[in-house]
């Protein structure tokens, strides 16, 4: 096991990596703190589901930002950071909006899929929310399904229809774990865009 001051080496060497575009690295940098992340994020908010949302928004994040990151505090310290504060949101979102309200977003995609929008969907902030789903919305969001592309779509499709684990889905398509959940991570993201500013 690495001690910190070796993970923070090891962390430099792949943000310079990452900086002159090796994609790679950051998935290095995925498997290595995603289950550190979750726990924290597991901690804070209880509950498995949002967890996992959280950790996937924070490493969108990281890599959204990883390009300005000046190294002023470390690595996983800027990481925890993010965790910690989009799981706050989160919490406070829900409470204000009492979270054992009743909501329709259980509704399948489509006919054809059992997946729903909640499993496509996470929350960074605004969804939804309290309103009733309408089928145009639904709609919606099956069609923006099938405007990602085909690696996005099928990997969503994996993990949200067929509920495979990621190291199913990892060895579905012969990929490495931390790739498969960078890459769920990144469709949901594209999802989120494709939907517009009104549910990101």
């Amino acid at each position: 096991m690495s001690t910190n001051l070796e993970q923070a080496q090891i962390d430099r060497t792949l943000i310079a990596r990452f900086k002159q575009g090796d994609q790679s690295a950051f998935d290095e940098m995925v498997t290595t703190y995603w289950d550190r992340i979750f726990a924290r994020a597991f901690q804070l908010l209880n509950n498995r589901e949002d967890a996992e949302e959280v950790t996937q928004d924070t490493f969108i994040r990281a890599q959204r930002g990883l390009e300005n990151f000046r190294g002023d505090a470390s690595f996983s310290t800027w990481l925890f950071q993010i965790a910690t504060n989009l799981s706050h949101n989160r919490y406070w979102y829900w409470w204000r909006r009492k979270r054992d309200a009743s909501y329709s977003i259980d509704q399948t995609l489509s006919e054809e899929t059992e997946s729903t929008l909640m499993d496509v969907l996470p929350s960074e902030g605004e969804n939804p929310g309290e309103a009733t789903v309408t089928q145009e919305f639904v709609d919606r969001v099956s069609a923006c399904m099938q405007m990602l592309s085909e690696k996005h779509r099928e990997i969503l499709e994996l993990r949200n229809v067929q509920n495979l684990s990621y190291e199913e889905i990892a060895e579905e398509l012969q990929i490495s774990v931390g790739t498969v959940k960078s890459r769920i991570a990144r469709a949901r993201d594209r999802l989120r865009e494709r939907l517009g500013d009104d549910f990101k």
